[in-house]
């Protein structure tokens, strides 16, 4: 396995968390040392200690090892709008030399760092900056969250195009039942099966709540 994981989502709300923080309990439940990593974060509540994201604090608090908050979550932003406009509103340039040198103070400690991006796969970081570069920096694989819901196919496969388009790896995919409602399950689990040049690597029913360690036994790591 890479020393990393790069965990998008065809879209944003498709429980990229719930696969990244589901990551890390399956893979510690292997004895691993396992790390999480959310690079940017917009939509961040003030706490004594600082702004704070949900996502960044579930990733902080699952990993085999106490890291602190700076590291795990290098840029935060409190209003939840995408993060180019957060941190140009901020006066804050994302660097991406600051997020490399974060992920290999996780990395020197670790088995696998699990990082998780925000929003889909292209979502702008800043001028000439998006998500994608992440882990094109790292050298990290590629697992794409596919929120079963209507119209993720289209999203699905120009997702995996979009990834392959930039000489990575795409790992696997995993599909998340965000709709619980959602017509024609099996078939459209097969048009992604069929679709999809990489396996499924689980799929995770409706939970209420969205808990990580509910969702790790779903995944086949």
């Amino acid at each position: 396995m890479a020393r990393g994981i790069f965990v998008t989502g065809t879209d944003t709300g498709v429980g990229k968390t719930l696969v990244a923080a589901g990551l890390v309990h399956a893979l510690r439940g292997r004895g691993l040392r396992v790390a999480g990593m959310k690079p940017v974060a917009s939509g961040s509540v003030v706490l004594p200690e600082g702004l704070r994201n949900e996502d960044a604090l579930a990733l902080q608090a699952a990993a085999s090892r106490p890291w602190s908050y700076e590291i795990v979550n290098p840029y935060t932003f409190e209003p939840a709008i995408a993060p180019h406009i957060a941190a140009k509103e901020a006066g804050i340039s994302v660097d991406i030399d600051l997020i490399s040198r974060s992920f290999d103070q996780l990395s020197a400690a670790s088995d696998v760092v699990v990082v998780e991006g925000a929003g889909g796969f292209l979502v702008p970081l800043g001028p000439g900056l998006s998500f994608a570069d992440i882990p094109l920096r790292l050298g990290l694989e590629v697992v794409l969250v596919v929120g079963l819901r209507l119209g993720c196919l289209n999203h699905a496969f120009l997702t995996a195009e979009a990834i392959s388009a930039r000489g990575l790896a795409l790992a696997g995919w995993v599909g998340n039942q965000v709709d619980p409602g959602y017509e024609r399950l099996a078939e459209n689990l097969a048009a992604l099966e069929a679709g999809l040049p990489t396996p499924c690597l689980g799929v995770i029913p409706p939970l209420n709540p969205p808990d990580p360690t509910a969702a790790a036994p779903c995944l086949r790591i």
